[in-house]
C-alpha cells in the first residue's frame, strides 16, 4: 500500500467492474477509503474483498443514479461513516439501446440520459455539500463517442449524454474553483469492459449501416482496446495533488483511436 491518498475517502460510481473496479482497487492501494455505488451489489461484494485483501478499506452503497435520493442518502451514509468525502469518479453509465433515431424509444432515450448524464449531476451534486469545506477532485467519465467520434451509428442518445457531461464538467469546475474542488473529465476509447452488457442493439439500425473505411488496426498506439487499469492511472493522477492545478480538462485517452474518425 502506498500512501498518496491516506486519510482520503472516494467514491467510485459504477465500481463493481471495468473502469470502476479498476479505478477503486488503485485509489485502496494508496491509502483512500473507498464507497463503491453500484446497482451490482454481488459484483460489488467482490471489489471490495479486493479491497480489503490489500488492507484498505471500503463500503458498498446501492444506488440507482438517476434516483436523486438515493445518491443524496448515500453520499450522506458516506459522510457519516468515515466524515469526509475528497475524490469523487462519477463513473457509472450505460450504452443503453442502439437504434436509428427514427426508431429510438421516447423511454429508451430517458433511460440512458437519466443514467449517464442525469446521474452525473446528481452524483456532483450530493457530492459537493461534503467536499466544500476541505476542496477536493471531481473527475468524470465521459467518452470519445460525444466528443470526437460521431460514427458509432445508434449511439445519439449515449454521444448527447457524454457531450452533456462535457460541458456539465466545465460548468462545475469554474463554479466549484471557489471552493478548491476540481472537475476534470476523461473520454476513454475502446476499453475492455463489459458495458456491452447492457446495450441493446436494434434490428434497424441495418437502416444507418454506412460502410466506413479505416487503416488496419484502428487503435494507432496498442493496435487494440485499452485496459480498466490504463484509465485508473489516469483516474489517480487527477484525483492527486499532482493534479493540483488542473480543472475543466478534458483527457482523451484512447491510443488515438479518435483521431482516425
Amino acid at each position: 500500500m502506498d500512501n498518496r491518498f491516506t486519510d482520503k475517502v472516494a467514491v467510485v460510481t459504477g465500481g463493481s467492474s471495468g473502469i470502476g473496479r479498476a479505478s477503486a482497487i488503485a485509489l485502496a492501494k494508496e491509502g483512500a477509503k473507498v464507497c463503491l455505488m453500484d446497482l451490482k451489489e454481488e459484483q460489488a461484494e467482490l471489489v471490495k474483498d479486493d479491497i480489503t485483501d490489500l488492507g484498505g478499506e471500503a463500503m458498498i452503497a446501492d444506488v440507482d443514479l438517476s434516483d436523486h435520493q438515493r445518491v443524496a442518502d448515500a453520499m450522506q451514509e458516506v459522510a457519516d461513516h468515515w466524515g469526509q468525502i475528497d475524490i469523487i469518479f462519477a463513473n457509472g453509465g450505460i450504452n443503453g439501446v442502439l437504434a436509428p433515431i427514427e426508431d429510438l424509444k421516447p423511454e429508451d432515450w430517458d433511460k440512458t440520459i437519466n443514467t449517464n448524464l442525469k446521474g452525473t449531476f446528481h452524483t456532483v451534486k450530493y457530492a459537493i455539500p461534503f467536499m466544500k469545506n476541505s476542496g477536493g477532485s471531481i473527475i468524470i467519465t465521459s467518452s470519445v463517442n460525444g466528443n470526437r467520434i460521431f460514427s458509432n451509428f445508434g449511439m445519439a442518445a449515449y454521444s448527447t449524454s457524454k457531450a452533456g457531461q462535457m460541458a456539465f464538467g466545465k460548468m462545475a469546475a469554474l463554479e466549484l474553483a471557489q471552493y478548491k474542488i476540481r472537475v476534470n473529465i476523461i473520454c476513454p476509447g475502446a476499453i475492455e469492459t463489459n458495458i456491452g452488457k447492457n446495450t441493446e442493439k436494434t434490428p434497424e439500425l441495418e437502416k444507418i449501416n454506412i460502410p466506413v473505411e479505416y487503416p488496419e488496426g484502428d487503435k494507432p498506439l496498442e493496435h487494440g482496446p485499452g485496459k480498466p487499469e490504463q484509465v485508473a492511472d489516469l483516474v489517480t493522477f487527477l484525483a492527486s495533488e499532482q493534479a493540483s492545478h488542473i480543472t475543466g480538462t478534458e483527457m482523451f485517452i484512447d491510443g488515438a483511436e479518435s483521431l482516425l474518425r
